[in-house]
């Protein structure tokens, strides 16, 4: 097992060949929603710019095959974390359900709900539903005597208290969709990756539920968030990447840390 290493290939195959057995501290995981399916978009938006529904190929499964997918990875994640290890996953209503399903199966402890509230969600195309504005993350824990860094989390919180002092972090987190100089680009000037999560939202996750010198592993490593935020908060890192047109992308941004 390499620390601060991308695997590329398969999650459900590297965390049952290549990561040692309960070595792991910390599990953030943004898996596919499974939406992908059409080619929405909507070019000279005047609000956030051209916007273009996710619409992947390692985003499209049948629901049978999405939920057996599901199991397989969750279940390579409770072998490798440790017994105190906590778990985060990325949803939206799409998805949530057979991620908590799942996770109960295992055994995990779901702890919280946090909901991600984007404050520069695109608008709605249909006029037939609300405007989707929401995310969720599942916080959930192996065993007991978990960590959660409480003291730390209120230092880093941006809400204070009337008086100016620290307040408690809540479960709703309010991020914009990744923007500017964050946002990856491809030489087109297009996102580089369709789902970056934003680092402030990272930042707090790995600062609640690791410690300096744990193991914080991403078994859908994307863009790369998880691996650039944990070396800068000096933890070490594991990421799994399927997609090769990922791997340069993380490649080129963890060096910039």
């Amino acid at each position: 097992m390499k620390l601060n290493n991308i695997y590329n290939g398969d999650c459900t195959e590297i965390l049952n060949k290549k990561i040692k057995k309960s070595s792991i501290d910390l599990v953030f995981a943004d898996p596919p929603y499974n939406l992908s399916g059409n080619a929405l978009k909507w070019q000279g938006n005047k609000t956030g710019g051209d916007w273009f529904m996710v619409n992947e190929k390692w985003d499209k499964m049948s629901d049978p095959d999405y939920f057996t997918f599901t199991e397989q990875w969750i279940k390579g994640c409770h072998t490798v974390l440790k017994d105190n290890g906590s778990i985060y996953v990325c949803g939206t209503f799409h998805n949530i359900g057979e991620i908590l399903v799942v996770l109960k199966k295992f055994g995990f402890l779901i702890k919280n709900i946090i909901t991600w509230q984007k404050t520069n969600a695109m608008p709605n195309m249909t006029k037939r539903v609300y405007t989707h504005s929401t995310e969720l993350i599942v916080w959930a824990v192996k065993g007991k005597k978990w960590i959660f860094n409480y003291k730390d989390l209120k230092k880093i919180n941006p809400d204070k208290q009337k008086d100016g002092s620290e307040k408690q972090m809540r479960d709703v987190w309010n991020f914009p969709l990744v923007q500017g100089k964050e946002r990856l680009r491809d030489k087109s000037g297009k996102a580089a990756h369709p789902t970056q999560k934003p680092e402030a939202m990272l930042e707090r996750i790995i600062t609640a539920s690791s410690n300096k010198g744990d193991i914080v592993l991403d078994p859908f490593m994307g863009s790369g968030t998880t691996a650039f935020v944990a070396k800068k908060l000096k933890r070490n890192w594991i990421g799994i990447e399927k997609e090769n047109k990922y791997i340069k992308l993380i490649k080129n941004r963890i060096k910039k840390v």
